[in-house]
């Protein structure tokens, strides 16, 4: 599974931040993207495959639907409790190493999922392969700053994004062919041929990044990891509408050690939670922005199946259908945005995308009851441009708004900011559809439209902070 999304947007781009010189000759860029690639679209398409077949998991296991979403959580939960400490780690030993070894632990952990007897097993190597996705999705971004000069890096962005998107897009059907012509099993065992080409392509072809002088600390990497774990199985549970004590008594616990780690790494030069980044304006912004954005896909996301079977009467189907234009225009726009962002401030990139996306959300929740197919799909195909407009731009302005050392820490907060929002979008229609049944998609879609509201402001904010 998984899930993950400023060069000229900012005055605090240092003189060395704007000129690494670490690229590749461009034949082994393409190798070394062609690796990075292969890897982010093996963590999405296990983070889009694996809801498809959790019926058949379940039976197969002799377990209970409830019980088996521990299939999907358990993927989750380990890889947003260790991006972070990956990011760091790469910072520390080298991005390349950090990545390799994901993809190699993501391999071996694709094997143990396809040969688990148990549900219990198979959570647990569900969690191995968290982790792995989460070492590879800790440092892409972050190697794809040192593989491009600054003036190109939007491209080299826009090709992940644009992978991102397909993955999304296409994992579904994916999920349903190989159901359709074998067991479940088979959905871990295609990984092994894509990982080994990555790990071939990766070994002479990344670039070797610098390395920073401090030293792993493991305290503080327990922390995050419980900082995160309990936040995302709150925000789950609240979900599932669980005993809110419990609920309750893991978010304090999120709370309390998200305090212990930034009271341990107050001072430190390359803090694990990138409490340093987040006081420079512009990556603050982008941080804000991104999780705006991601709360908005996740409540779209999640909401929309409801609301075409529950309130507009569609078959599941349809609903299939109809769920398509979002992710396709997603990856269509990403490599154009990639681009534009080379040429124009990221900030207002960002802004119009997030605008589109908020009209598409918007205009989706205020739908008549008796709508045409056609009126449904160009309001998704808005809200897919939106979102993909927004995610190039912004995962350059992520990138630049940090100096070339604290690439790590960025690239490990892209992940992190993405996971968040996906979890609070989720969450939030969760709460919408228990407060008001089938109409609450509507709710959530609402809320949906007023997040990436938000998120436009915050993108243009960008802009004042770089004319101030």
């Amino acid at each position: 599974m998984s899930s993950l999304p400023p060069i000229a947007d900012t005055s605090v781009v240092s003189a060395p931040a704007a000129a690494h010189t670490h690229e590749p000759p461009a034949t082994g860029r393409g190798l070394a993207m062609t690796a990075i690639l292969l890897a982010v679209s093996l963590a999405s398409l296990d983070t889009a495959i694996a809801n498809t077949a959790l019926p058949q998991m379940a039976l197969d296991l002799k377990t209970t639907p409830s019980a088996s979403v521990w299939i999907v959580n358990a993927y989750q939960l380990a890889m947003v409790a260790t991006l972070l400490p990956f990011a760091s780690l790469g910072e520390r030993i080298g991005h390349k190493r950090v990545f390799m070894s994901g993809v190699a632990v993501f391999l071996v952990a694709s094997l143990l999922c396809a040969l688990s007897p148990t549900l219990g097993f198979l959570a647990g190597a569900r969690v191995l392969q968290g982790v792995g996705a989460a070492a590879v999705m800790s440092v892409n971004i972050a190697l794809i700053r040192f593989l491009y000069p600054a003036h190109q890096l939007g491209r080299g962005v826009g090709l992940n994004a644009l992978i991102v998107g397909i993955s999304f897009a296409i994992g579904p059907t994916l999920a349903s062919l190989v159901l359709a012509f074998g067991s479940w099993p088979w959905l871990f065992l295609i990984n092994v041929p894509t990982a080994l080409l990555a790990l071939a392509f990766s070994r002479r072809n990344l670039p070797d990044t610098p390395r920073s002088a401090h030293k792993p600390d493991m305290i503080a990497a327990l922390l995050n990891v419980a900082t995160f774990a309990l936040l995302i199985f709150a925000l789950s549970q609240s979900a599932q509408r669980a005993d809110w004590r419990l609920t309750l008594t893991c978010f304090v616990g999120a709370l309390a050690f998200g305090w212990a780690l930034i009271h341990r790494e107050r001072g430190h030069r390359a803090p694990m939670l990138p409490v340093d980044l987040l006081r420079l304006p512009a990556f603050a912004l982008s941080t804000l922005t991104a999780i705006c954005a991601f709360a908005t896909q996740g409540l779209g996301l999640v909401s929309l199946p409801f609301y075409f079977e529950n309130v507009l009467h569609r078959s599941p189907i349809e609903t299939g259908f109809l769920m398509t234009p979002w992710p396709f225009f997603v990856a269509a726009i990403a490599p154009l945005a990639g681009r534009l962002s080379d040429r124009y401030p990221p900030g207002a990139l960002g802004a119009i995308g997030l605008a589109m996306l908020s009209a598409g959300m918007g205009l989706l929740a205020i739908m008549p009851e008796h709508v045409q197919l056609w009126d449904i799909g160009w309001r998704m195909a808005l809200c897919g441009l939106g979102f993909g407009f927004f995610q190039s731009p912004n995962l350059k302005a992520f990138m630049h708004s940090a100096p070339p050392e604290r690439s790590g820490g960025a690239s490990g907060m892209v992940g992190t900011s993405r996971l968040l929002g996906q979890a609070t979008g989720a969450a939030l229609v969760a709460l919408a559809l228990g407060l008001a049944g089938a109409q609450g998609s509507l709710w959530a879609l609402a809320w949906g439209a007023a997040f990436s509201g938000a998120g436009c402001l915050a993108s243009g904010l960008r802009l004042v902070r770089r004319q101030a």
